[in-house]
């Protein structure tokens, strides 16, 4: 397949530098090139077809529903510190073999991205703002002393590997569907000391994944561990319904690496889920410091609409970026660039809003709620894509967030502006067409 063209996209963000010398850009690599080092390059993939191809599964069928299922090939690509980045292949999926004593099952020198491909509804395959998951995923392995990528080359790895596999296992009669794609990087070196690796291996595969905003609905929340439940109506039947996290659990800290897609920051994070969801829960909404500042919602970044207190206006609110303590999401900043863009004025019949990045707390949620000035509240990411939430709960309260139907708004209205860009009903330069092989 011939190399495709990425053009990086502007973050539109500025890069100040912190304390440990990371820019919010996030390039200090531990392993940058050498000029003997070979760097990486999709026009070197070698290809190995298989030769006992996998049965598509159908759509929501337990295989998709357990997430293990991916289709009949991956890239991989191995990288040494004397040689730099051998040639890519693309190649049975499979496993593969590394020792007990490799860096990655012991130090958690691991990242990854998610990120999907998308059956349009003109027929056509396409992903999503490819560039900016890639230059995550750069910034990602920079944190944690894995090697330096030009994030264009792994793009065009992710791009033939869905051009391989789409057809098939998203065939167009799936038109609306989408396959999962998860880029990841380990740390393969054998020695067991705490250094930084000088092995690596970079994998990409296609995985069958159940449409997660179709399955968010949850029993309403029962009164927990004795506490008075106060809720000012019946919890919603539709949306996310969210358990904020306890003064004794954190997921992540100013300077530390909440920013960063490392496995890190998702295994730690597994009891406080599993609590809140064995209480009638979907996630987990965290919160940092003695002050309750609301971060993300499980592995989501989470939107507030309220009405300013003081001006009146609309606000779509969300945690800034600066102190690296929420993760850099790519939906995240297409909500925040769309809403800038097209919800400044009255659209649609709605309402302006300001978009305002700031630290804000439970507290001011609270009051907002009290105080009748709480329009809606939702999460986005890749897998619960733009997902309402309907309740709150903090401190022995029930908060419950307003809704029309299933979903408040602006949350309707910009997941319905992000799908069309996605499956193809708007011609706009976030949706990047695959040109499959048949």
């Amino acid at each position: 397949m011939a190399p495709v063209a990425i053009t990086p996209e502007s973050s539109g963000t500025t890069t100040p530098t912190t304390a440990s010398g990371l820019t919010q850009a996030g390039i200090k690599h531990a392993h940058p090139p050498s000029k003997s080092e070979a760097p990486l390059d999709a026009s070197r993939m070698k290809v190995t077809l298989t030769q006992t191809p996998r049965q598509v599964p159908e759509p929501n069928s337990p295989e998709v529903m357990a997430q293990k299922t991916c289709t009949d090939h991956m890239v991989t690509a191995r990288w040494t510190v004397e040689n730099g980045w051998d040639a890519p292949e693309l190649k049975p999926y499979g496993a593969f073999s590394i020792m007990p004593t490799a860096s990655v099952l012991h130090y958690a020198t691991e990242c990854f991205e998610g990120l999907k491909l998308y059956r349009g509804f003109d027929g056509r395959l396409r992903l999503f703002r490819v560039a900016k998951n890639c230059e995550r995923f750069r910034k990602s392995a920079a944190r944690i002393a894995l090697p330096d990528f030009d994030p264009a080359e792994v793009a065009k790895l992710i791009i033939a590997l869905c051009a391989r596999d789409g057809a098939k296992w998203l065939p167009k009669e799936r038109a609306g569907s989408f396959l999962y794609i998860r880029p990841t990087m380990i740390a393969t070196d054998e020695a067991l000391g705490v250094q930084r690796p000088k092995e690596a291996l970079l994998y990409i595969i296609l995985a069958c994944f159940p449409d997660m905003t179709k399955s968010i609905a949850a029993p309403a929340p029962p009164a927990l561990n004795g506490e008075t439940v106060t809720t000012s109506t019946k919890p919603a039947s539709s949306g996310l319904k969210l358990l904020a996290s306890n003064e004794d659990t954190i997921r992540a800290w100013p300077g530390g690496f909440g920013s960063a897609k490392v496995g890190a920051n998702y295994g730690p994070s597994l009891v406080a889920q599993g609590e809140a969801r064995s209480r009638g829960y979907d996630q987990v909404l965290w919160l940092f410091g003695q002050e309750c500042y609301v971060t993300e919602a499980g592995a989501s970044n989470f939107f507030i609409v309220i009405r300013d207190k003081d001006s009146q206006a609309l606000q779509l609110i969300t945690a800034p970026l600066h102190e690296r303590i929420i993760l850099e999401g790519v939906t995240r900043a297409s909500v925040l660039h769309l809403a800038q863009e097209r919800l400044s004025h009255a659209n649609n019949g709605l309402e302006p809003v300001q978009v305002v990045e700031k630290r804000f707390t439970m507290a001011d949620v609270i009051a907002a709620h009290d105080e009748g000035r709480l329009v809606e509240a939702f999460a986005a990411g890749t897998a619960f894509f733009i997902a309402p939430i309907s309740a709150i709960h903090f401190r022995g309260r029930d908060l419950i967030i307003p809704t029309v139907g299933d979903s408040g708004v602006y949350a309707r209205q910009i997941k319905a502006w992000l799908a069309s860009i996605m499956y193809g009903q708007e011609d706009h330069e976030w949706g990047i067409v695959v040109e499959e092989e048949v």
